[in-house]
């Protein structure tokens, strides 16, 4: 009988490896150091929040590491890695701070793709009585000094092209349903923001789309965003796609225009996702009924919850208005230096050549 032996690819340590990846590393640097002169010259100040915390978020799909903390005294209690420093950036905003922004190492289980690693690196920034307009506007100059530094003045992400230099689209979620999907998305939502969930059921089946009898209508808009929606962003130029449906936005708050939607958007590149931004939620009674909701969702989903970070909820009350982004840093060096995948713009990656 012959052997067949299986290959496995070198390590990201092994020298000739390293001098392969050393140009996409050397490239993310420079558009890191391009980034914090940006924020600088912006009067923001860097901030380093701790990656433990009470609760690492409370979002339905999310997915943390937990640990334990054993005290001295023999008590112990649960910790989690943050899957965003969201919580502790916005405690600082109730404490006085107007302008700030991090480069945090954040911790997502469940997630590995080329485009996904389980610890990566988040850009995370905030504006103090700012619209969440001026992070489109933010974002748009991000990509330009992204490409400058990199060296990439052309984004390529699997047979995709996008010009950084050219100012992004901004579509709205119901237009691009419209446009990709031949759905009317806000027809399935009440002027409260509560969703219909056989209406879009309707839609969907009539575009031929597969459903679910347990699909709920967050799962029927997740898939046509993922199937219709997003392959066609970022095509040319960048998108923001903007003014999700208040379901898909836990922690932004409502339109003034349109209780429909939401202030939120997401940044496109080569239909890779690179930022999520709102105009955030600042009523700590409506947060915790946004997290209660959502944390229902994940125990029937899932099986398990996590805590809410009652610390965080009563910063809320004191918290100014603000708008805040976080943005896949690891993404935006991956398109910036030409690489194709996320662990070849990463110094020491958790996982290696998947």
């Amino acid at each position: 009988m012959r052997n067949i032996s299986t290959s496995r690819p070198s390590p990201w340590w092994h020298p000739d490896v390293h001098a392969d990846r050393r140009p996409f590393l050397l490239a993310r640097n420079r558009v890191q150091q391009a980034l914090r002169g940006f924020f600088t010259a912006g009067d923001f100040i860097e901030v380093d929040t701790a990656a433990l915390q009470v609760s690492p978020g409370n979002e339905t799909h999310l997915h943390a590491f937990t640990t334990r903390y054993d005290a001295p005294d023999g008590s112990s209690e649960a910790y989690h890695l943050h899957t965003s420093p969201e919580f502790a950036c916005k405690k600082l905003l109730a404490a006085g701070e107007s302008r700030l922004y991090t480069f945090a190492h954040v911790y997502r289980n469940r997630e590995k793709s080329p485009t996904h690693q389980p610890e990566f690196t988040m850009l995370e920034w905030y504006r103090a009585r700012e619209t969440y307009e001026a992070l489109m506007d933010d974002c748009a100059a991000m990509l330009r000094i992204a490409a400058e530094a990199g060296g990439e003045t052309m984004f390529r992400f699997r047979g995709m092209e996008c010009d950084p230099l050219v100012e992004p689209e901004r579509l709205t979620v119901a237009n691009a349903f419209a446009r990709f999907a031949g759905m009317d998305l806000l027809s399935t939502i009440a002027t409260d923001g509560e969703t219909d969930r056989n209406a879009l059921l309707a839609l969907v089946q009539d575009a031929g789309m597969r459903t679910a009898d347990d699909d709920t209508w967050s799962d029927l808009f997740s898939r046509v965003l993922v199937e219709k929606v997003e392959p066609h962003l970022g095509e040319g130029r960048a998108t923001i796609l903007c003014e999700y449906p208040t379901a898909e936005a836990a922690l932004a708050r409502k339109s003034p225009r349109d209780g429909r939607v939401a202030e939120r958007f997401e940044l496109y590149a080569c239909g890779v996702e690179l930022a999520n931004a709102f105009g955030e939620l600042t009523d700590p009674d409506e947060q915790r009924r946004r997290f209660e909701h959502e944390m229902a969702e994940k125990a029937r989903i899932y099986g398990e919850t996590y805590p809410l970070d009652e610390d965080f909820l009563s910063a809320l009350a004191i918290m100014p208005e603000a708008s805040g982004a976080a943005l896949g840093f690891d993404r935006l060096a991956m398109l910036a230096s030409g690489a194709v995948r996320l662990d070849q713009v990463m110094w020491a990656p958790m996982r290696w050549g998947m």
